[in-house]
């Protein structure tokens, strides 16, 4: 059984940063994604951020050159640096780990970015 534990989330005034954490445990193969969803209230849950196993990364449109993904692969661990945060950033932010056709996620964390 494959556990996602994600922490960092908050309140933060806009041009902030936070840091979000994802440990993951169980049964994990090596080769894998792992990620940041977000889901604002009333929108869909939209990919973030996400970061092979060999270190390929994809971000949306709307975070890229603010938000950074990087992972440790020994620890199974994936951060989110979001700098220059702003108020529509704010949701709940979901950690995603995708092995082969398996999709697994956290219980999210609120982050909430204040004008």
């Amino acid at each position: 059984q494959v556990q996602l534990v994600e922490s960092g989330g908050g309140l933060v005034q806009a041009g902030g940063s936070l840091r979000l954490s994802c440990a993951a445990s169980g049964s994990i193969f090596s080769i894998n994604t792992m990620g940041w969803y977000r889901q604002a209230p009333g929108n869909q849950r939209d990919l973030v951020a996400a970061i092979t196993s060999g270190g390929t990364t994809n971000y949306a449109d709307s975070v890229k050159g603010r938000f950074t993904i990087s992972r440790d692969n020994a620890k199974n661990t994936v951060y989110l640096q979001m700098n220059s945060l702003k108020p529509e950033d704010t949701a709940v932010y979901y950690c995603m780990l995708r092995v082969v056709v398996n999709t697994y996620w956290g219980q999210g964390t609120q982050v909430t970015v204040s004008s």
